[in-house]
């Protein structure tokens, strides 16, 4: 695991990687563990803890559209500490890109059901069919909108994922 958590070949085409990791620790030595290393001076990330869930942010000043987060959860598997976590956009950016491909999604049906009825009505279909034939194009672009956004945080992604790491260096992960 020492690659950055989005290196790997299945994370390449996401654009929220995620991790889960068993340790044989207890949650409150996990979460000491993440509050300490959050805590050092030289520590530079903003961060919030609400019972066992860490978020933790780029400085302010380094913060642009496309800045990653990450949210971290602590909770008990049995005898296990589950920890397991998002390291992505924001969730007002994700939740953004969401509602463009909703957009999208309903433009096509709207317009493949207005092109369908006009030809079906032998009528004038071009500006729908085109429309139909422009919103797969327009959701691809979406798609690598976001690839080229998850670029421009790489930087910051790789660093979140290093504090993720050292936060949790001494602790042994359990296999399943």
């Amino acid at each position: 695991m020492n690659q950055p958590i989005h290196d790997d070949e299945l994370n390449r085409i996401l654009l929220k990687p995620r991790f889960k990791w068993k340790f044989k620790e207890s949650e409150q030595d996990i979460l000491q563990r993440f509050k300490e290393e959050l805590a050092k001076e030289d520590c530079i990330y903003t961060s919030r803890i609400v019972d066992h869930h860490i978020v933790i942010d780029v400085p302010e000043k380094d913060e642009h559209f496309w800045s990653p987060q990450l949210h971290v959860e602590i909770e008990k598997e049995g005898d296990l500490t589950l920890v397991k976590g998002i390291l992505g956009p924001k969730p007002k950016i994700w939740t953004f890109f969401m509602f463009l491909h909703f957009i999208v999604a309903i433009a096509f049906f709207v317009f493949f059901v207005i092109f369908y009825s006009n030809w079906s009505l032998d009528q004038e279909y071009t500006f729908s069919m085109m429309m139909c034939l422009l919103m797969p194009v327009v959701w691809v672009a979406l798609y690598f909108f976001g690839q080229l956004g998850k670029k421009f945080g790489y930087n910051q992604m790789v660093g979140l994922h290093q504090l993720l790491l050292k936060a949790l260096r001494n602790f042994k992960t359990v296999q399943d």
